[in-house]
């Protein structure tokens, strides 16, 4: 066991939360007030390595200065206009990812979950206007082991009681098949009424779970066989965190929906973006999706400055070589406590062999103590996932912090 003995500054903001929020995170007992680069600080002062990087919204490190600039400087400006009017920065924002990510269309909105809905929203009106599924019969296919948010369509389509026991009823036109398994996802194709497949490149939440190679170009191909959408839910791979800019882009295939957030803002506000075509994005009328802060001019001067960073810093590239080498440190090891390193780029994890169901919270208690932070997922497995700006040293060091928490699970 691990003793983590808390200042009373701490305790005096983990009660405020306890008392006033609601109880439905279980963080770390930590309380954080400041970050810079790969490193935050607690209210008492200690200083971490951020191995989560707010699920993956901080690629290019904590408070990255052009990117709170560029917030700043809007900020001063404008911040929202509704949709109600046009702003000065949606057309700019809208022609510079547009040509970034090689689309004809964006729709901006503000969550990664929204994201996802807008996704699905799209593929069912294609659905019906373009491949002629009758009215109120599209169906939309999902991975088990995904996770793309709470909402009660994203709970709908999870295989995890977690997120979904005792909140129905649920979505109709969802199903789901096995990850990885392309004569699954066939055979479900096989129904004319399918619109659509969402899935994630690499499965974060599920513990990063790679799929074999060559399974996205036969996703790509059984769509183009069977006239159905390939939606790729990049929120959490995207933009530079697996070694590429889109984790799709390890087999060179391009959805025909693809959902972005997170990082899109580099970490200081929501922004979220659904990409596509104009024979899938133009079957949306005015009136029939929206956001009042989708798009807003804030978020527009973020997003471009955030998506200028990962390019012109070298983040995606960097992120590829120190992922490298931190499975090959972690490989190193040879604990008899890491079952398995796994992952691409900056997006890894480890999966804990121990007989106590609660030793993969314990480590990363302990790697809180020894100034590494990291949370479980599904009990058993940590993943690690630093901001892109990470060097070799600071790898290497996070590996004998690593290394030295281990010993937790020993005693």
């Amino acid at each position: 066991m691990v003793a983590n003995i808390l200042s009373d500054k701490t305790q005096y903001y983990l009660q405020l939360e306890s008392q006033f929020g609601a109880h439905n995170y279980h963080p770390l007992p930590v309380v954080l007030e400041r970050g810079e680069g790969v490193f935050v600080w607690d209210v008492d002062g200690k200083r971490y390595f951020d191995f989560l990087s707010g699920y993956s919204a901080i690629n290019q490190g904590h408070c990255h200065p052009r990117i709170v600039n560029a917030l700043v400087e809007q900020a001063k400006r404008l911040t929202l206009t509704s949709r109600a009017f046009h702003s000065n920065l949606l057309g700019e924002y809208e022609k510079f990812i547009t040509e970034y990510f090689g689309y004809e269309k964006v729709l901006p909105m503000n969550t990664g979950v929204e994201g996802g809905e807008t996704a699905i929203k799209l593929a069912r009106r294609w659905g019906y206007v373009k491949k002629g599924i009758p009215d109120n019969q599209a169906k939309v296919i999902f991975a088990g082991g995904n996770f793309w948010g709470r909402t009660l369509a994203a709970i709908s389509s999870s295989t995890d009681p977690a997120s979904y026991k005792a909140f129905g009823p649920y979505m109709p036109g969802f199903e789901i098949v096995p990850y990885n398994d392309l004569a699954a996802l066939e055979k479900a194709f096989q129904d004319t009424n399918v619109a659509a497949y969402m899935v994630e490149p690499i499965q974060g939440e599920a513990g990063v779970v790679v799929p074999d190679f060559g399974y996205l170009q036969g996703v790509r191909d059984l769509c183009n066989e069977y006239n159905v959408l390939f939606i790729a839910d990049e929120i959490q791979t995207g933009l530079g965190r697996t070694g590429k800019m889109l984790a799709c882009d390890h087999e060179n295939v391009r959805p025909d929906i693809l959902v972005l957030g997170k990082a899109l803002s580099g970490g200081v506000l929501p922004v979220s973006a659904v990409l596509a075509d104009d024979h899938v994005m133009m079957n949306i009328k005015p009136g029939e999706h929206g956001s009042t802060y989708g798009g807003n001019p804030l978020a527009c001067a973020v997003a471009m400055e955030a998506l200028k960073v990962l390019r012109e810093e070298g983040m995606v590239e960097n992120a590829a070589a120190m992922g490298l080498l931190l499975r090959e440190e972690l490989e190193k090891l040879e604990s008899p406590f890491i079952r398995t390193v796994r992952g691409k780029g900056l997006l890894d994890a480890i999966v804990i062999e121990h007989s106590n169901k609660d030793a993969a919270w314990q480590l990363c208690l302990a790697l809180k103590e020894n100034g590494l932070l990291a949370k479980p997922t599904h009990g058993d497995k940590i993943r690690f996932a630093p901001p892109l700006v990470i060097n070799e040293a600071q790898i290497k060091e996070c590996v004998e912090i690593i290394h030295k928490s281990m010993d937790v699970l020993a005693s």
